[in-house]
């Protein structure tokens, strides 16, 4: 048999990558780069791959790791056990996945006591073997048994001795590796789950699980949503779930398997594969099918929490301005907080939107002062209780008071947690949580990313079935979004909070604190080079780093995503070009110098032997030479700021207003496999089903929508009594 293909390779095939491409990945990987620095700044290695190539290649290298190692501790025990003879150590050499290789494993695993063991304590094996290889000189089975009757070894009759030796092919077919793969497909083929209320549950637990009450469907096709909601009612003991398969075709290809057919002994192998079906083989594999399409459904969750995730966290920011922001409340008051562009607070204020007209007047009245004080042109309103009551009396003193002012409602989910959080004591220590989550709330307008870094993300509200996902592995896969978007738009090093500088590629923890104490210590870092400065990043964290930590200072080029590394063939690059550094990178930069630079950027990119030419000219890859001439022409960019702004308002719309066919703006909330949920500027999201997108089939809503997008809707139907609206993305036909 030949050796199996390196890992390298095999990664290769299965992502459709070449081998070069992935060798590279690997190498750098090794070498303790991070997919955001692999990603931006070595392109010429890996082939130009993406950051979800990377990930993917990450994943692949990882588990392929694990499964070499498995297959050398398992061929490490065999070994041991005098029991690895070539035959097995080719297979498991060429296992490509666990299954196959603990199917190989399991006939030599230590065992507790079985019907098996104690049949073979008993002196049965000899006969359950000769059975097995059809061995057809043992003659009568009943005849052949009775040689094995022993009072000592408690075998008293002949149906003893038979049953016994039975258990041992029972144990040896439920422990074969083709008929384990055999039985695993068909079950995967022809399983079905089904499940049934248990009655001691609570009427109103029965009523949460209703539509799983009296529910079966084929287990390969249950939607990832309903496998965890099934789950988590088997968990809560309100349901009892049950898998079935196709056991007259899992006899049937175990039987061929095993040429029963042909065999003198048939009817007494049958009867064995029977049992082992029965007693071993589905209880294994139903055990095995269930934790591997749950699996696959917590992935899929995650991967919706993810997409989500990184799209709320990369909407773009408000253009600098001062913002009021006001976190509603009925009993304990409105409150009020104005911050400037850069997100310092100029006032806070609390005001009471109940009780007499008096009040409302009064509260009303400090508003109007708070947004003509301070020049306000934006008012932030959380979306929390009295949020509707709020709404309401900031509409009319925009429509009576404030003509230029808009205000937009802002999802607040996590701000309470923030709120209260270590992160929020040590910046505002000598306010209470509810400044704190008023300050919260401005400031996820301002800049989302830099805000709702500071919250776990499954707080975000953007997720499906978070709860029903292990911690761990939901963190794992959430912090790798917000590093991904961190690493995507860039971190001034100068003004970045702790929590936003911990995701930089190549920092932490520790390391963002020691930065923030650097800047409070000896005041802003002058340049990029002044990283080494702080303790605990050296050369290899700095080149890390670096290309993503923006200063304004003595270097131009600390301004741009150009990494220091890049600087020399820069300079080079623009002495080529007669365009000079200062005029193009500093406060005075003018338009002359980038439309000249732009000019001759365009030239060379059309003329790609000019391009290598001046690449090799200035030593570096083509990649890296567009991506300087990328860099120079929009230095600093914000990649967010190309996106749509956020909707906002001057009038409240009221549910009553609304009626079938009514067409609306709005602002996706949140994407999950059912549909979108969307800010339409009721109290309450509203929802646009999947049905309801296309007038073509639509498997996934992410095809259609993503959280941010601003959406032209149309009301399709409306529940008074839930309160409740249903969307929809299709125009609706005009009436004849």
């Amino acid at each position: 048999m030949p050796s199996p293909a390196p890992l390298t390779d095999r990664i290769a095939q299965t992502l459709q990558l070449r081998p070069a491409q992935v060798e590279a990945a690997v190498r750098l990987f090794d070498e303790g780069n991070t997919i955001p620095f692999i990603t931006r700044y070595r392109k010429e290695a890996t082939g130009n791959l993406d950051e979800e190539k990377l990930r993917l290649i990450s994943e692949e290298l990882t588990s392929g790791r694990q499964l070499e190692e498995r297959a050398s501790a398992i061929t490490r025990l065999l070994q041991q056990q005098q029991q690895l003879t070539p035959e097995l150590e080719a297979s498991i050499r060429s296992a490509t996945s666990l299954k196959q290789l603990e199917d190989l494993y399991l006939p030599f695993r230590p065992k507790r006591k079985t019907r098996a063991t104690i049949a073979r304590q008993r002196g049965l094996e000899p006969l359950a073997t000769r059975i097995l290889h059809d061995d057809r000189t043992l003659g009568d089975l009943q005849q052949a048994a009775t040689s094995f009757i022993s009072t000592e070894q408690g075998l008293n009759n002949i149906e003893e001795v038979l049953c016994g030796a039975q258990d041992i092919i029972v144990e040896w077919i439920s422990e074969n590796s083709a008929v384990r793969e055999a039985c695993r497909q068909v079950l995967r083929q022809t399983g079905r789950l089904q499940s049934t209320g248990i009655e001691k549950a609570t009427p109103q637990m029965q009523a949460e699980y209703r539509d799983y009450l009296d529910f079966s469907d084929m287990i390969m096709k249950i939607p990832p949503h309903r496998l965890l909601a099934l789950n988590r009612g088997e968990r809560e003991e309100v349901l009892r779930i049950k898998v079935s398969w196709d056991k007259h075709r899992a006899q049937f290809v175990t039987g061929k398997i095993l040429n029963v057919d042909a065999r003198c002994y048939n009817q007494f192998m049958n009867e064995a594969i029977a049992e082992a079906l029965e007693r071993h083989l589905l209880p294994s594999l139903d055990r095995e099918l269930r934790k591997d399409v749950t699996l696959k459904a917590e992935k899929h969750a995650i991967d919706v929490f993810a997409r989500n995730l990184r799209n709320l966290l990369l909407q773009p920011p408000l253009a600098p301005q001062r913002v009021l922001a006001i976190d509603p409340g009925l009993r304990t008051g409105c409150k009020l907080a104005v911050l400037n562009e850069t997100g310092d607070v100029l006032a806070l204020d609390v005001v009471y939107i109940t009780g007499n007209a008096d009040r409302q007047l009064e509260a009303r009245n400090k508003i109007v002062q708070l947004v003509r004080e301070h020049g306000i042109k934006t008012i932030a309103i959380g979306n929390g209780t009295a949020c509707r009551e709020t709404e309401e009396l900031v509409a009319q003193a925009i429509r009576d008071e404030l003509p230029d002012v808009h205000y937009i409602i802002v999802n607040e989910a996590g701000a309470s947690i923030y709120s209260a959080s270590t992160i929020a004591r040590e910046e505002f220590p000598e306010l209470d949580a509810t400044a704190r989550g008023t300050i919260s709330i401005a400031r996820r307008l301002l800049d989302p990313l830099s805000e709702l870094v500071k919250i776990e993300p499954q707080h975000l509200g953007v997720g499906m079935y978070q709860h029903d996902i292990p911690p761990k592995q939901l963190k794992s896969a959430l912090d790798g979004v917000v590093e991904s978007c961190v690493n995507y738009v860039g971190v001034d090093l100068n003004t970045a909070s702790a929590s936003l500088l911990r995701y930089v590629s190549g920092l932490n923890q520790l390391l963002a604190k020691r930065i923030v104490d650097r800047r409070k210590a000896r005041g802003p870092f002058r340049n990029r080079a002044e990283l080494l400065e702080v303790q605990g990043i050296g050369p290899t964290i700095f080149t890390q780093a670096a290309g993503f930590l923006k200063v304004a200072g003595s270097e131009p080029l600390d301004g741009t995503w150009i990494h220091p590394e890049s600087y020399p063939a820069t300079k080079t690059l623009l002495e080529k070009l007669q365009v000079p550094l200062v005029e193009l990178t500093g406060e005075n930069s003018t338009s002359q110098w980038r439309s000249q630079l732009l000019q001759q950027a365009e030239q060379i990119k059309q003329q790609p032997a000019e391009l290598e030419r001046l690449a090799s000219d200035v030593h570096v890859g083509m990649e890296t030479l567009r991506d300087i001439l990328d860099s120079l022409l929009r230095p600093g960019r914000d990649p967010r700021l190309d996106l749509p702004k956020p909707v906002f308002r001057q009038d409240i719309l009221r549910f009553e207003d609304l009626a079938e066919g009514v067409e609306l703006e709005g602002t996706i909330l949140n994407v999950v496999d059912f549909g979108a949920f969307v800010d339409i500027g009721l109290k309450d999201s509203a929802l646009i089903h999947v049905s309801k997108m296309s007038n073509q089939f639509i498997r996934n809503p992410h095809e259609i929508v993503s959280v941010g997008d601003r959406v032209t809707v149309w009301v399709a139907d409306i529940d008074k009594e839930r309160r409740r609206v249903g969307l929809s993305l299709i125009r609706p036909q005009p009436s004849l």
